[in-house]
């Protein structure tokens, strides 16, 4: 696997790319813990990349909205990121023999469904011995169910929403597919709920079910699910990245176990895009003490860069510039976004609070309607039930929730997490 120092991944970033040449200018770069936090709106508008001309494969941030966030790796990046991915993988519910079918998602630059096959194929058979089924989860439901049933397959993995309308279609026809026996579920892409765990487990009552691993297309590797990771329990790859928790009022660095903060990336196996304390977009807490080798977190929501709806990355910065161009000249706006789940999917719901509103006609239809338009993938996972509907609510200032300690508005909430 292709990783550097820390120092070199710095040095290299300040050298060549003109984003982190103006950032980390008269800095002192030797202490990460005093480095700038990465702010997401300016660094997708900025140049970023090291070199003008690479080799390699671009994706797409699973962001999905008006302004694509395009995320750049070398082919020497991708194998490494894929490989430690793989071998975290390896260290979970996996074993030899066991036959996978990979229902994630592939087309349009979207990364997850090939992040995996090329995972999976990392995994050296001496360690584990595996074989792969590369279906994609848009395939037609009764054919997926035909291969699962054709080729005895024993573990699927993908998005959970995704599987459980699957696996629902299964359920009244179940004569239909008499060798379909589901040991194994790997998710990824969205959290799995207690009320998905249930409704999976009521389908195949001796399934295990473990996070496939957490990352993503733009910050990279996050975490990895031993076998003994409950659900939200992740490892720290060690070696080929850091992580930080910081408080999200302070910034100040946690070390301590049980207290929640915002998750900072550092690759040190990216220097064509670099990632130095680039925000995860998720809460998380240690709960295991310092210095434990590959230190166990559990996750604890998302924080307030972004709302992840199903598999769809809804940007606050992004979604409120969509909010402030419909409503116009409104003045006075606050604006804030809450996740929900029920009925196994998640729902937005944006709650909108300004003096002007009132004398503003169709409000909520023109911004879902602009919603719509701007936030590609949306309609797609709501026509597949993935999803509930947007959900609009114009309020009054007192409604709005902010941080007791603070004063400061919440952006995000997300109400899904117990």
């Amino acid at each position: 696997m292709q990783k550097w120092p820390l120092k070199e991944i710095i040095e290299h970033a300040k050298a060549h790319s003109p984003y982190y040449r103006e950032l980390y200018k008269d800095i002192d770069t030797s202490d990460l813990a005093k480095l700038p936090i990465i702010d997401q709106v300016k660094f997708w508008k900025a140049e970023v990349l090291t070199s003008a001309d690479p080799d390699g494969i671009v994706f797409k941030s699973g962001g999905s909205t008006g302004a694509p966030k395009y995320s750049y790796f070398t082919n020497q990046e991708w194998e490494s990121f894929c490989t430690s991915f793989g071998l975290g993988m390896a260290e979970g519910i996996l074993e030899s023999g066991d036959r996978i079918a990979n229902l994630f998602y592939a087309g349009d630059l979207y990364a997850s469904f090939l992040f995996i096959k090329d995972s999976l194929q990392a995994i050296p058979a001496e360690k584990k011995k595996l074989s792969m089924f590369p279906i994609a989860g848009q395939t037609d439901h009764l054919q997926i169910l035909k291969t699962l049933d054709e080729f005895k397959i024993n573990t699927i993995v993908g998005v959970p929403s995704a599987i459980l309308i699957l696996l629902e279609k299964y359920s009244f026809n179940k004569a239909k597919y008499p060798n379909m026996k589901i040991e194994k579920l790997l998710f990824g892409g969205e959290a799995l709920y207690d009320d998905q765990r249930e409704a999976l487990l009521n389908l195949f009552p001796d399934v295990q079910i473990s996070s496939i691993g957490c990352a993503s297309v733009d910050g990279g590797l996050i975490g990895y699910s031993s076998a003994d990771c409950e659900n939200g329990e992740h490892r720290v790859f060690d070696g080929s990245h850091i992580i930080e928790i910081v408080d999200p009022d302070t910034y100040e660095v946690i070390t301590e176990k049980d207290k929640v903060g915002k998750i900072l990336l550092t690759n040190l196996s990216r220097k064509l895009m670099p990632i130095i304390r680039y925000p995860a977009g998720d809460l998380a807490a240690w709960i295991e003490d310092e210095g434990v080798p590959n230190r166990k977190f559990k996750l604890q929501g998302r924080s307030e860069e972004a709302a992840r709806l199903g598999t769809l990355s809804v940007y606050f910065e992004d979604t409120r510039d969509m909010v402030m161009k419909t409503l116009g000249d409104c003045k006075g706006i606050q604006f804030q976004m809450i996740l929900y789940h029920f009925n196994h999917k998640d729902e937005l719901t944006i709650k909108i609070s300004g003096p002007d509103l009132e004398q503003k006609n169709n409000v909520k239809q023109c911004i879902l309607d602009t919603f719509i338009a701007e936030k590609a993938g949306y309609s797609d996972l709501l026509a597949k039930g993935l999803i509930h509907p947007l959900r609009i609510d114009i309020v009054r200032a007192n409604e709005l929730e902010s941080n007791v300690r603070t004063g400061k508005l919440k952006r995000i909430i997300d109400r899904r997490i117990k």
